[in-house]
């Protein structure tokens, strides 16, 4: 039941950042539904790959780097989407960092109320 609590958290977060931000877009909130599921399992299969491959440039930027692989993840999500067009690196980061902050300030909410 968490899951799916969080699932909709994301989604319902993503959707209402593409009316803000103007490089994000969704041709509705199913597909909001899918990037969110689509966004899980890369976060689950790719996002550990990727942060071990680059784990020397994290350290270098002392853990900047980690914004930049949030955003490959948003764009490679971009890719398997059809209904998800980002409109390139940049709108990806700061998709990306908004979704994080807005998910964990929602989730945290969330999770002192049980």
């Amino acid at each position: 039941m968490n899951l799916i609590i969080r699932l909709l958290v994301t989604a319902i977060v993503a959707y209402l950042l593409t009316m803000i931000l103007p490089g994000v877009h969704f041709s509705g909130f199913g597909g909001a539904i899918i990037f969110s599921i689509v966004l899980g399992i890369l976060n689950l299969i790719v996002k550990p790959i990727l942060s071990i491959l680059g784990l020397p440039l994290t350290i270098i930027t002392l853990g900047l780097f980690a914004l930049v692989i949030n955003a490959l993840i948003i764009l490679i999500a971009d890719y398997f989407i059809d209904s998800m067009v980002v409109d390139g690196f940049w709108w990806a980061l700061i998709f990306s960092i908004l979704l994080s902050l807005v998910t964990s300030l929602v989730n945290s909410m969330i999770s002192d109320k049980d």
